[in-house]
Protein backbone atom coordinates (compact mmCIF):
# COMPACT_ATOMS: atom_id res chain seq x y z
CA UNK A 1 0.00 0.00 0.00
CA UNK A 2 2.87 2.34 0.78
CA UNK A 3 4.13 1.98 -2.78
CA UNK A 4 0.77 2.98 -4.27
CA UNK A 5 0.44 5.93 -1.91
CA UNK A 6 3.89 7.22 -2.74
CA UNK A 7 3.37 6.62 -6.46
CA UNK A 8 0.09 8.55 -6.40
CA UNK A 9 1.88 11.38 -4.64
CA UNK A 10 4.60 11.41 -7.30
CA UNK A 11 2.01 11.53 -10.08
CA UNK A 12 0.05 14.32 -8.37
CA UNK A 13 3.17 16.38 -7.65
CA UNK A 14 4.36 15.84 -11.22
CA UNK A 15 1.01 17.05 -12.57
CA UNK A 16 1.16 20.08 -10.29
CA UNK A 17 4.66 20.89 -11.56
CA UNK A 18 3.35 20.58 -15.12
CA UNK A 19 0.70 23.19 -14.35
CA UNK A 20 3.23 25.50 -12.70
CA UNK A 21 5.61 25.08 -15.64
CA UNK A 22 2.80 25.87 -18.08
CA UNK A 23 1.92 28.99 -16.10
CA UNK A 24 5.52 30.20 -16.08
CA UNK A 25 5.92 29.44 -19.80
CA UNK A 26 2.82 31.55 -20.56
CA UNK A 27 3.62 34.44 -18.25
CA UNK A 28 4.05 36.65 -21.35
CA UNK A 29 1.12 35.23 -23.34
CA UNK A 30 -1.56 37.91 -23.88
CA UNK A 31 -4.83 37.05 -22.18
CA UNK A 32 -3.51 33.83 -20.62
CA UNK A 33 -5.26 32.68 -17.45
CA UNK A 34 -3.19 30.85 -14.84
CA UNK A 35 -4.14 27.29 -13.92
CA UNK A 36 -4.13 25.70 -10.49
CA UNK A 37 -4.38 22.09 -9.32
CA UNK A 38 -7.02 20.81 -6.91
CA UNK A 39 -6.07 17.56 -5.12
CA UNK A 40 -8.39 14.89 -3.71
CA UNK A 41 -7.58 11.93 -1.49
CA UNK A 42 -8.17 8.30 -2.48
CA UNK A 43 -9.94 6.59 0.40
CA UNK A 44 -10.67 2.90 0.89
CA UNK A 45 -11.49 1.25 4.19
CA UNK A 46 -9.74 2.75 7.15
CA UNK A 47 -6.55 3.78 5.37
CA UNK A 48 -6.17 6.21 2.52
CA UNK A 49 -4.72 4.96 -0.74
CA UNK A 50 -3.00 8.22 -1.64
CA UNK A 51 -3.85 11.31 -3.64
CA UNK A 52 -5.25 12.14 -7.05
CA UNK A 53 -5.65 15.29 -9.12
CA UNK A 54 -9.27 16.33 -8.70
CA UNK A 55 -9.20 19.05 -11.35
CA UNK A 56 -7.12 21.73 -13.02
CA UNK A 57 -8.96 25.03 -12.83
CA UNK A 58 -8.16 28.38 -14.38
CA UNK A 59 -8.12 31.73 -12.64
CA UNK A 60 -10.12 34.22 -14.71
CA UNK A 61 -8.93 37.23 -12.74
CA UNK A 62 -8.01 40.20 -14.94
CA UNK A 63 -4.48 40.61 -16.23
CA UNK A 64 -3.12 44.14 -16.43
CA UNK A 65 -3.45 46.17 -19.63
CA UNK A 66 -0.46 47.15 -21.70
CA UNK A 67 -0.12 49.12 -24.93
CA UNK A 68 -0.66 46.99 -28.03
CA UNK A 69 1.23 47.05 -31.32
CA UNK A 70 -1.74 47.23 -33.68
CA UNK A 71 -4.78 49.44 -34.16
CA UNK A 72 -6.86 46.27 -33.85
CA UNK A 73 -5.39 45.16 -30.52
CA UNK A 74 -8.05 45.07 -27.79
CA UNK A 75 -7.94 44.43 -24.08
CA UNK A 76 -10.84 43.44 -21.83
CA UNK A 77 -11.16 44.67 -18.27
CA UNK A 78 -13.79 42.87 -16.20
CA UNK A 79 -16.11 40.06 -17.22
CA UNK A 80 -16.54 38.76 -20.73
CA UNK A 81 -14.81 37.03 -23.62
CA UNK A 82 -14.23 37.72 -27.29
CA UNK A 83 -16.42 35.49 -29.43
CA UNK A 84 -14.61 33.93 -32.39
CA UNK A 85 -15.57 31.40 -35.00
CA UNK A 86 -14.06 29.19 -37.67
CA UNK A 87 -14.94 29.28 -41.37
CA UNK A 88 -17.20 26.30 -40.71
CA UNK A 89 -19.07 28.10 -37.93
CA UNK A 90 -17.38 26.52 -34.90
CA UNK A 91 -17.50 28.94 -31.97
CA UNK A 92 -14.74 29.58 -29.42
CA UNK A 93 -14.13 32.19 -26.73
CA UNK A 94 -10.94 33.92 -25.59
CA UNK A 95 -9.34 36.91 -23.92
CA UNK A 96 -6.31 37.30 -26.20
CA UNK A 97 -7.02 40.56 -28.02
CA UNK A 98 -4.30 40.35 -30.68
CA UNK A 99 -6.18 40.86 -33.95
CA UNK A 100 -5.37 41.76 -37.55
CA UNK A 101 -7.06 41.90 -40.95
CA UNK A 102 -7.07 39.17 -43.56
CA UNK A 103 -7.00 39.85 -47.31
CA UNK A 104 -10.79 40.34 -47.37
CA UNK A 105 -10.83 42.90 -44.56
CA UNK A 106 -12.13 40.48 -41.92
CA UNK A 107 -10.79 40.88 -38.39
CA UNK A 108 -9.05 37.66 -37.39
CA UNK A 109 -7.04 36.50 -34.39
CA UNK A 110 -3.31 36.90 -34.93
CA UNK A 111 -2.60 33.66 -33.05
CA UNK A 112 -5.18 31.23 -34.40
CA UNK A 113 -6.80 32.85 -37.47
CA UNK A 114 -10.34 32.69 -36.11
CA UNK A 115 -12.84 35.36 -37.15
CA UNK A 116 -13.74 37.96 -34.52
CA UNK A 117 -17.52 38.35 -34.40
CA UNK A 118 -19.89 41.19 -33.64
CA UNK A 119 -22.57 43.40 -35.16
CA UNK A 120 -21.89 44.73 -38.67
CA UNK A 121 -23.24 48.17 -39.55
CA UNK A 122 -25.60 48.46 -42.52
CA UNK A 123 -27.46 51.15 -44.45
CA UNK A 124 -26.47 54.66 -45.62
CA UNK A 125 -25.10 56.10 -43.45
CA UNK A 126 -24.15 52.82 -41.73
CA UNK A 127 -26.00 52.08 -38.50
CA UNK A 128 -25.17 49.38 -35.95
CA UNK A 129 -28.17 47.36 -34.78
CA UNK A 130 -27.21 45.37 -31.63
CA UNK A 131 -30.19 43.08 -32.20
CA UNK A 132 -28.97 41.99 -35.62
CA UNK A 133 -27.35 38.57 -36.21
CA UNK A 134 -23.84 38.06 -34.84
CA UNK A 135 -21.23 37.31 -37.46
CA UNK A 136 -17.62 37.94 -38.56
CA UNK A 137 -16.61 41.60 -38.56
CA UNK A 138 -15.33 43.09 -41.80
CA UNK A 139 -13.76 46.53 -42.18
CA UNK A 140 -14.82 47.93 -45.57
CA UNK A 141 -12.12 49.61 -47.64
CA UNK A 142 -14.60 51.19 -50.07
CA UNK A 143 -14.80 54.94 -50.53
CA UNK A 144 -17.40 56.65 -48.37
CA UNK A 145 -20.27 57.80 -50.61
CA UNK A 146 -21.38 61.42 -50.25
CA UNK A 147 -24.43 62.41 -48.22
CA UNK A 148 -26.50 65.46 -49.13
CA UNK A 149 -26.88 68.15 -46.48
CA UNK A 150 -30.43 68.72 -45.23
CA UNK A 151 -30.12 70.54 -41.89
CA UNK A 152 -27.68 72.74 -40.01
CA UNK A 153 -27.54 75.39 -37.32
CA UNK A 154 -25.76 78.63 -36.57
CA UNK A 155 -24.39 79.98 -33.33
CA UNK A 156 -23.00 83.35 -32.32
CA UNK A 157 -24.12 86.91 -31.72
CA UNK A 158 -25.49 90.02 -33.45
CA UNK A 159 -24.33 93.09 -31.50
CA UNK A 160 -26.93 95.15 -29.63
CA UNK A 161 -24.70 98.19 -30.02
CA UNK A 162 -25.01 98.34 -33.82
CA UNK A 163 -27.37 101.25 -34.55
CA UNK A 164 -27.04 101.10 -38.34
CA UNK A 165 -30.56 100.46 -39.73
CA UNK A 166 -31.49 99.44 -43.28
CA UNK A 167 -34.66 98.96 -45.28
CA UNK A 168 -35.52 95.51 -46.56
CA UNK A 169 -36.58 97.10 -49.81
CA UNK A 170 -33.05 98.43 -50.37
CA UNK A 171 -31.26 95.13 -49.74
CA UNK A 172 -28.88 94.07 -52.49
CA UNK A 173 -26.39 91.30 -51.75
CA UNK A 174 -24.03 92.92 -54.25
CA UNK A 175 -23.94 96.17 -52.26
CA UNK A 176 -22.36 95.90 -48.82
CA UNK A 177 -23.90 99.25 -47.85
CA UNK A 178 -27.38 97.64 -47.78
CA UNK A 179 -26.67 95.10 -45.02
CA UNK A 180 -24.89 95.03 -41.66
CA UNK A 181 -22.97 91.77 -41.70
CA UNK A 182 -22.22 88.72 -43.82
CA UNK A 183 -21.18 85.13 -42.96
CA UNK A 184 -20.72 81.94 -44.92
CA UNK A 185 -21.43 78.23 -44.54
CA UNK A 186 -20.80 75.24 -46.77
CA UNK A 187 -23.10 72.33 -47.64
CA UNK A 188 -22.93 69.24 -49.85
CA UNK A 189 -25.29 67.96 -52.52
CA UNK A 190 -26.11 64.35 -53.43
CA UNK A 191 -22.89 63.96 -55.47
CA UNK A 192 -20.68 65.48 -52.82
CA UNK A 193 -20.31 68.83 -54.61
CA UNK A 194 -19.54 71.58 -52.12
CA UNK A 195 -21.94 74.54 -52.12
CA UNK A 196 -21.01 77.93 -50.71
CA UNK A 197 -23.93 79.63 -48.96
CA UNK A 198 -23.72 83.33 -48.09
CA UNK A 199 -25.89 84.68 -45.27
CA UNK A 200 -26.58 88.43 -45.02
CA UNK A 201 -27.87 90.17 -41.89
CA UNK A 202 -29.97 93.34 -42.18
CA UNK A 203 -31.04 95.27 -39.06
CA UNK A 204 -34.40 96.89 -39.80
CA UNK A 205 -35.27 98.18 -36.30
CA UNK A 206 -34.04 97.87 -32.71
CA UNK A 207 -34.13 94.16 -31.95
CA UNK A 208 -35.40 93.27 -35.41
CA UNK A 209 -33.27 91.75 -38.15
CA UNK A 210 -33.77 89.93 -41.43
CA UNK A 211 -31.44 87.16 -42.56
CA UNK A 212 -31.04 86.46 -46.27
CA UNK A 213 -29.38 83.42 -47.79
CA UNK A 214 -28.07 82.79 -51.26
CA UNK A 215 -26.54 79.63 -52.69
CA UNK A 216 -23.52 81.07 -54.49
CA UNK A 217 -22.69 77.78 -56.22
CA UNK A 218 -26.07 77.07 -57.85
CA UNK A 219 -28.56 79.90 -57.25
CA UNK A 220 -32.15 79.06 -58.13
CA UNK A 221 -35.65 80.43 -57.83
CA UNK A 222 -37.02 83.94 -57.90
CA UNK A 223 -35.05 87.00 -56.75
CA UNK A 224 -31.72 85.42 -57.77
CA UNK A 225 -32.13 82.51 -55.37
CA UNK A 226 -32.48 84.62 -52.21
CA UNK A 227 -34.50 83.34 -49.26
CA UNK A 228 -35.20 85.31 -46.11
CA UNK A 229 -36.11 84.92 -42.44
CA UNK A 230 -37.25 87.66 -40.06
CA UNK A 231 -35.50 87.60 -36.67
CA UNK A 232 -36.90 89.28 -33.56
CA UNK A 233 -35.07 89.32 -30.22
CA UNK A 234 -36.56 89.76 -26.77
CA UNK A 235 -35.21 92.08 -24.06
CA UNK A 236 -32.88 89.32 -22.85
CA UNK A 237 -31.20 89.03 -26.22
CA UNK A 238 -32.84 85.70 -27.08
CA UNK A 239 -34.45 84.95 -30.43
CA UNK A 240 -38.23 84.75 -30.38
CA UNK A 241 -39.97 81.79 -32.04
CA UNK A 242 -41.64 79.92 -33.39
CA UNK A 243 -40.02 80.08 -36.82
CA UNK A 244 -36.23 80.11 -36.52
CA UNK A 245 -35.28 78.15 -39.63
CA UNK A 246 -34.16 79.55 -42.97
CA UNK A 247 -34.45 77.30 -46.03
CA UNK A 248 -31.55 77.46 -48.47
CA UNK A 249 -32.18 76.13 -51.99
CA UNK A 250 -29.83 75.23 -54.77
CA UNK A 251 -30.35 74.12 -58.36
CA UNK A 252 -29.08 70.74 -59.61
CA UNK A 253 -25.30 71.04 -60.00
CA UNK A 254 -23.09 68.80 -62.15
CA UNK A 255 -25.88 66.22 -62.33
CA UNK A 256 -26.78 66.21 -58.63
CA UNK A 257 -30.20 66.50 -57.05
CA UNK A 258 -31.31 70.04 -56.14
CA UNK A 259 -30.01 71.16 -52.75
CA UNK A 260 -32.39 71.95 -49.90
CA UNK A 261 -30.99 72.79 -46.46
CA UNK A 262 -32.72 74.21 -43.36
CA UNK A 263 -30.46 76.45 -41.28
CA UNK A 264 -31.62 76.96 -37.68
CA UNK A 265 -30.92 80.37 -36.09
CA UNK A 266 -32.33 79.47 -32.65
CA UNK A 267 -28.93 79.81 -30.92
CA UNK A 268 -28.19 83.30 -32.26
CA UNK A 269 -28.19 85.99 -29.55
CA UNK A 270 -28.24 89.80 -29.49
CA UNK A 271 -25.91 90.99 -26.75
CA UNK A 272 -23.69 94.03 -26.40
CA UNK A 273 -20.87 92.28 -28.13
CA UNK A 274 -19.30 91.89 -31.56
CA UNK A 275 -20.49 90.00 -34.64
CA UNK A 276 -19.60 86.35 -34.29
CA UNK A 277 -22.13 84.24 -36.18
CA UNK A 278 -20.72 80.96 -37.46
CA UNK A 279 -21.74 77.46 -38.39
CA UNK A 280 -22.49 75.29 -35.37
CA UNK A 281 -23.09 72.03 -37.22
CA UNK A 282 -24.44 70.74 -40.51
CA UNK A 283 -25.09 67.25 -41.79
CA UNK A 284 -23.90 65.88 -45.10
CA UNK A 285 -20.40 65.37 -46.42
CA UNK A 286 -18.45 64.79 -49.61
CA UNK A 287 -17.01 61.49 -50.79
CA UNK A 288 -14.02 60.23 -48.81
CA UNK A 289 -11.31 57.59 -48.98
CA UNK A 290 -10.48 55.36 -46.03
CA UNK A 291 -7.39 56.55 -44.15
CA UNK A 292 -7.26 54.33 -41.06
CA UNK A 293 -9.37 52.79 -38.33
CA UNK A 294 -9.49 52.55 -34.55
CA UNK A 295 -11.36 50.59 -31.89
CA UNK A 296 -13.40 52.68 -29.45
CA UNK A 297 -14.06 52.12 -25.74
CA UNK A 298 -17.38 50.46 -26.45
CA UNK A 299 -15.86 48.04 -28.93
CA UNK A 300 -16.91 50.01 -31.99
CA UNK A 301 -14.69 49.72 -35.04
CA UNK A 302 -14.38 53.29 -36.33
CA UNK A 303 -13.12 54.08 -39.84
CA UNK A 304 -11.60 57.51 -40.52
CA UNK A 305 -12.03 58.98 -44.02
CA UNK A 306 -10.23 61.69 -45.97
CA UNK A 307 -13.30 63.95 -45.84
CA UNK A 308 -12.92 64.26 -42.07
CA UNK A 309 -15.80 61.91 -41.30
CA UNK A 310 -15.68 58.94 -38.95
CA UNK A 311 -18.08 56.02 -39.23
CA UNK A 312 -18.81 53.15 -36.88
CA UNK A 313 -18.74 50.16 -39.20
CA UNK A 314 -19.07 47.39 -36.60
CA UNK A 315 -19.20 46.65 -32.89
CA UNK A 316 -17.44 43.78 -31.15
CA UNK A 317 -19.77 41.45 -29.27
CA UNK A 318 -18.85 40.10 -25.83
CA UNK A 319 -19.88 36.75 -24.37
CA UNK A 320 -20.12 35.63 -20.77
CA UNK A 321 -21.20 32.54 -18.86
CA UNK A 322 -22.93 31.79 -15.60
CA UNK A 323 -19.95 29.57 -14.70
CA UNK A 324 -16.85 30.52 -16.68
CA UNK A 325 -14.89 27.98 -14.64
CA UNK A 326 -16.84 25.27 -16.43
CA UNK A 327 -15.45 26.21 -19.87
CA UNK A 328 -13.31 23.63 -21.63
CA UNK A 329 -9.78 24.73 -22.50
CA UNK A 330 -9.04 24.13 -26.19
CA UNK A 331 -5.47 25.47 -26.38
CA UNK A 332 -4.39 28.61 -28.26
CA UNK A 333 -5.90 30.61 -25.40
CA UNK A 334 -9.37 29.44 -26.41
CA UNK A 335 -12.27 27.93 -24.49
CA UNK A 336 -15.47 26.27 -25.58
CA UNK A 337 -18.92 25.98 -24.07
CA UNK A 338 -19.78 22.96 -21.92
CA UNK A 339 -22.87 21.88 -19.96
CA UNK A 340 -21.01 22.97 -16.81
CA UNK A 341 -20.40 26.50 -18.10
CA UNK A 342 -23.97 26.97 -19.32
CA UNK A 343 -24.98 28.69 -22.53
CA UNK A 344 -23.35 32.03 -23.38
CA UNK A 345 -25.16 35.33 -23.10
CA UNK A 346 -24.11 38.26 -25.25
CA UNK A 347 -23.75 42.01 -24.89
CA UNK A 348 -21.43 44.89 -25.66
CA UNK A 349 -18.64 46.63 -23.82
CA UNK A 350 -19.69 48.43 -20.66
CA UNK A 351 -23.31 47.20 -20.66
CA UNK A 352 -25.03 45.10 -18.01
CA UNK A 353 -22.43 42.92 -16.21
CA UNK A 354 -19.93 43.03 -19.06
CA UNK A 355 -16.50 44.59 -18.69
CA UNK A 356 -15.02 47.14 -21.04
CA UNK A 357 -12.95 46.85 -24.19
CA UNK A 358 -9.98 49.19 -24.59
CA UNK A 359 -8.79 49.67 -28.16
CA UNK A 360 -5.05 49.72 -28.81
CA UNK A 361 -4.43 47.83 -25.55
CA UNK A 362 -3.73 44.20 -24.66
CA UNK A 363 -4.60 42.22 -21.57
CA UNK A 364 -1.48 40.62 -20.14
CA UNK A 365 -1.22 37.17 -18.60
CA UNK A 366 -2.49 37.07 -15.01
CA UNK A 367 0.32 34.71 -13.95
CA UNK A 368 2.05 35.89 -10.76
CA UNK A 369 5.63 34.71 -11.19
CA UNK A 370 6.43 35.05 -7.50
CA UNK A 371 3.55 32.78 -6.53
CA UNK A 372 4.49 30.26 -9.20
CA UNK A 373 8.09 30.08 -8.01
CA UNK A 374 6.90 29.39 -4.46
CA UNK A 375 4.46 26.75 -5.75
CA UNK A 376 7.25 25.13 -7.73
CA UNK A 377 9.39 24.80 -4.59
CA UNK A 378 6.48 23.37 -2.61
CA UNK A 379 5.57 20.79 -5.28
CA UNK A 380 9.23 19.87 -5.74
CA UNK A 381 9.52 19.19 -2.00
CA UNK A 382 6.29 17.24 -2.17
CA UNK A 383 7.69 15.13 -5.00
CA UNK A 384 10.87 14.47 -3.03
CA UNK A 385 8.91 13.55 0.08
CA UNK A 386 6.77 11.04 -1.81
CA UNK A 387 9.88 9.50 -3.32
CA UNK A 388 11.17 9.05 0.21
CA UNK A 389 8.06 7.09 1.21
CA UNK A 390 8.67 4.72 -1.70
CA UNK A 391 12.31 4.43 -0.75
CA UNK A 392 11.42 3.70 2.89
CA UNK A 393 8.82 1.12 1.86
CA UNK A 394 11.45 -0.51 -0.35
CA UNK A 395 13.88 -0.69 2.56
CA UNK A 396 11.23 -2.27 4.78
CA UNK A 397 10.45 -4.82 2.11
CA UNK A 398 14.14 -5.60 1.72
CA UNK A 399 14.40 -6.16 5.47
CA UNK A 400 11.56 -8.66 5.30
CA UNK A 401 13.16 -10.45 2.36
CA UNK A 402 16.41 -10.75 4.27
CA UNK A 403 14.80 -12.46 7.29
CA UNK A 404 15.91 -16.05 7.76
Amino acid sequence: MGFSQGLSGLKAASKALDVVGNNIANSQTAGFKAGSVAFADIFAGGTGLGVQVGSVTQNFKDGGLTTGNSALDMGITGRGFFRMQTEGGGVFYGRNGQFEQDKNGNIISSTNGLFLTGYQASGTPPVINPGSPIGPIRIPSDDMPPLASTAGSLTGNLPAGDTDLHSKADFDYKDENTFNYQSQVEAFDSLGNKHTIKIYYVQTAAGEWTAYSRNETSPTGPNDGLTELDLEFDTNGKLKGPNTKLTVNGAAFNGSNPLGVEIDFASITKYDNSYSTKLDKIDGYGAGKMLNFTVGKSGEVVVVYSNGERQNVAQVVMADFANSGGLASEGNNLWSETPQSGQPFFGTSGTSTFGTISGGMLEQSNVELGDEMVNMIVFQRNYQSNSQTIKTQSELLQTLVNLR
